[in-house]
């Protein structure tokens, strides 16, 4: 990255100027961060209110990730046609309208809708509020710009959970969209009036096809899984449709990749050992983050009957874990070993999974936050260093292409956990359903010694039996989707075997990509 003296109009500014750059640049990135975690807590009551089924309804989660995901290497050639100022504001000004479309939708194809437009505005925010960190500030200063930048980000995090219950549970579901009209529109005053305009660079022809068939194959994968619950998987002659697309534009994206003198995706990121690896195990990161974070709120609220308010302020402390261990990680990356700090992470993950698979319908609150906890510590253990390790091998010009399929990767891993991790759950309820049913039957001992003996021709006992048999069901999905996440756990380690350390000055200097 340049120094801020090579960067026309941003490198002269003054102090004012740059303190009013970092704010509204603060502004974009909590906006953009809150939405990551503001909508889980509320998606039971957008369930309700757009009659969507339990797989129906993390569609709101996995559009979102996967328009962003697609979106998010364009960043560097739209900045490169057009300039980061003018893309900055049509990316602020297009997340915002679409928070207020999202707030006003009225079924569940509409709110689908504009989260994928949210996704695809909302992609550019954070490769830009980084670029434009850097660019202002000198070389010396950069590092504790990019730990403001890192903090402030974990800020959404934290307050998503808290603010989503309270919009939630005092307004409306739609308040957690609308929340970010403010934010939005300052965002968009300060940065039309503070950053400077700047010539557009000159960049390379931009691969479509390689973009289009890449865009194709993420979009029919996605597709492929939210709706093979619904469809039964491969009975289904639709997903056997969607399932050729996805396999046939991947086939395509890569024919394209070996073929075009300017791929899309640059060949010689594929040479790099730590590079691939490094992303590989990002994929799987981005499993381990968001689909436990797509359980709990449901889980919290439907089975344990909490408020959505409360059940905010329960998943609340999970930022908070993660704000201390990358507070911590920052000190470490550089005289720590990464591989040895990401396997902690691991272990620390791992533990906190265990944990959940104890939980059970008469917890208190307590395993629900201490769980959390380590998990945010275990989380954020892993992202400093596993950049580091995937940049450190890189020549600086690839880094920011790097960035882009990096970050393409672990959110690909976000939406596609998101789906497969409820698939899992709605077929384990279903089958631990049909098996504790199995035990309501006549002659069965245990039915007549119970405090309250179970008259099997009474309906309304049968419904009373039913209801708890369906709860007892759907913690037991619960606890298996637990399991399998914290199997996936175990099956990222031998990736570490493959990764060199990198020096102590590449490490430092990719700290910043690691909260992207």
């Amino acid at each position: 990255m340049s120094n801020a003296a090579a960067v026309p109009g941003k490198g002269r500014s003054d102090g004012f100027n740059r303190l009013m750059i970092t704010a509204s640049i603060m502004t974009a990135t909590l906006m953009n961060a809150l939405d990551m975690t503001i909508a889980n807590v509320a998606l039971p009551h957008i369930q309700g209110s757009v009659s969507a089924s339990q797989d129906q309804i993390t569609w709101v989660l996995t559009s979102y990730i996967v328009a962003a995901a697609i979106m998010t290497p364009l960043s560097g050639a739209l900045t490169s046609r057009f300039g980061q100022k003018r893309v900055f504001l049509a990316a602020v000004a297009g997340f915002t309208v679409a928070s207020a479309l999202c707030g006003l939708a009225q079924n569940l194809l509409e709110i689908v809708g504009f989260r994928l437009l949210q996704g695809v505005c909302g992609a550019p925010l954070i490769p830009l509020a980084q670029a434009v960190l850097l660019d202002i500030n000198p070389p010396n200063k950069q590092g504790q710009a990019m730990a403001v930048w890192g903090m402030a980000s974990m800020v959404g995090p934290i307050m998503g959970p808290v603010l989503g219950g309270y919009l939630t549970d005092h307004f409306s579901w739609r308040w957690v969209f609308f929340i970010n009209l403010p934010f939005g529109v300052a965002s968009f005053l300060g940065i039309m009036a503070f950053i400077k305009d700047e010539r557009p660079k000159a960049s390379r022809k931009f691969d479509a096809m390689g973009f289009g068939f890449l865009a194709v194959a993420v979009g029919a994968l996605q597709l492929m899984l939210d709706r093979g619950q619904g469809q039964d998987w491969l009975n289904s002659g639709e997903i056997w449709i969607e399932a050729f697309v996805a396999l046939v534009a991947l086939y395509l994206c890569i024919i394209q990749t070996i073929t075009s003198p300017q791929p899309f995706i640059n060949r010689a990121l594929l040479a790099d050992v730590n590079f691939i690896t490094a992303s590989l195990f990002g994929l799987l990161v981005g499993v381990l983050m968001f689909s436990t974070t797509a359980l709990l709120p449901p889980m919290i609220e439907t089975l344990l009957g909490y408020p959505v308010t409360q059940a905010g302020l329960v998943l609340a402390p999970r930022g908070f874990g993660t704000l201390f261990s990358m507070f911590v990680v920052g000190r470490l990356v550089g005289r720590v070993d990464s591989r040895l700090i990401i396997l902690i992470g691991l272990l620390i993950l791992s533990v906190s999974l265990y944990q959940m698979t104890h939980f059970s319908l008469t917890m208190p609150a307590g395993p629900i936050i201490l769980s959390g906890v380590l998990q945010g510590m275990g989380t954020g253990l892993l992202f400093v260093p596993l950049s580091a390790l995937a940049f450190s091998t890189l020549p600086t010009a690839m880094r920011t292409e790097a960035a882009g399929i990096f970050t393409l990767l672990r959110s690909l891993g976000s939406s596609v956990g998101i789906s497969i991790i409820s698939a899992v759950q709605v077929q384990a309820m279903v089958a631990a359903h049909a098996d504790l049913n199995s035990n309501i039957r006549p002659g069965n001992p245990i039915l007549s010694t119970m405090a309250r003996p179970i008259d099997l021709n009474n309906l309304a006992s049968l419904a009373a039996i039913n209801g708890e048999i369906s709860r007892q069901a759907a913690m037991i999905a619960y606890i298996d989707a637990f399991k399998m996440i914290m199997i996936i756990c175990f099956v990222a380690l031998p990736l570490l075997v493959f990764m060199r350390q990198p020096k102590r000055r590449l490490a430092e200097e990719t700290i910043h990509a690691a909260v992207e």
